[in-house]
């Protein structure tokens, strides 16, 4: 089979990458990117496993599908790249996180200081044609990031956030006597303000870790970031 993630991610996730459903899923990507705009760029799909083994993660931010506007998506949710505008709901979780730890916000959305320390930037849904949010889901996506999210609850030790119905959608496959799940409202401007600002997730994912023995997220950013990589 081909590597398609290159960490223990490959492993992971190959019951699922050998199935029909994931081939059907190739073959509508396939004709996708060949006739459609799609985001991310086809090598950055797998973004977020690249960024943050399965032995790794120890939180995940679960999103719904990929920005789709131009130069915004990275495969990595809520994170766009360097020099991008900041979009609405990333800036929301800025505002809750100077709220919530006193934490500033930066002036970039490049997220992957957080990967780097077990958070998994998880998208639902991995693709998306320009400008039409969910136009992937249904597609064959769910089977892949449903199986990482069992294989995550299985293991156990991991805070699940989830933000917004969509995210919430998962939660029948957290076992919630092995893991944490931090659930509000979407940080979307069309939301924030029912309940996601004054949730405090970023103090309450630190104090579920810490109760599970794990070492908190330092969730303050880098100022600069030069270059995606």
């Amino acid at each position: 089979m081909k590597t398609l993630i290159h960490n223990d991610w490959q492993d992971v996730l190959a019951p699922v990458f050998a199935s029909p459903e994931y081939a059907q899923l190739h073959m509508f990507l396939a004709d996708e990117y060949r006739h459609q705009t799609i985001y991310p760029e086809m090598h950055h799909i797998f973004q977020a496993f690249e960024w943050t083994s399965f032995r790794d993660t120890k939180v995940v931010i679960l999103g719904q599908d990929p920005y789709h506007e131009p130069n915004q998506a990275v495969g990595a949710s809520f994170a766009v790249a360097p020099g991008v505008q900041i979009p609405p709901s990333l800036v929301n979780i800025y505002k809750e996180l100077q709220s919530d730890l006193g934490i500033a916000p930066v002036n970039h959305g490049y997220l992957k200081a957080w990967a780097q320390q077990g958070v998994l930037l998880l998208n639902a849904v991995l693709t998306v044609r320009r400008a039409a949010a969910n136009s992937h889901r249904g597609r064959g996506w769910e089977a892949v990031t449903d199986a990482a999210i069992k294989a995550l609850s299985e293991r156990g030790g991991v805070v699940f956030i989830l933000w917004g119905k969509s995210a919430q959608n998962k939660r029948q496959y957290i076992d919630e006597t092995k893991n944490a799940v931090i659930a509000s409202v979407h940080p979307s401007p069309l939301s924030a303000y029912r309940g996601f600002f004054g949730s405090r997730p970023f103090s309450r994912t630190n104090a579920a870790l810490e109760q599970m023995g794990a070492t908190p997220i330092n969730w303050q950013l880098p100022a600069t970031v030069n270059q995606l990589d």
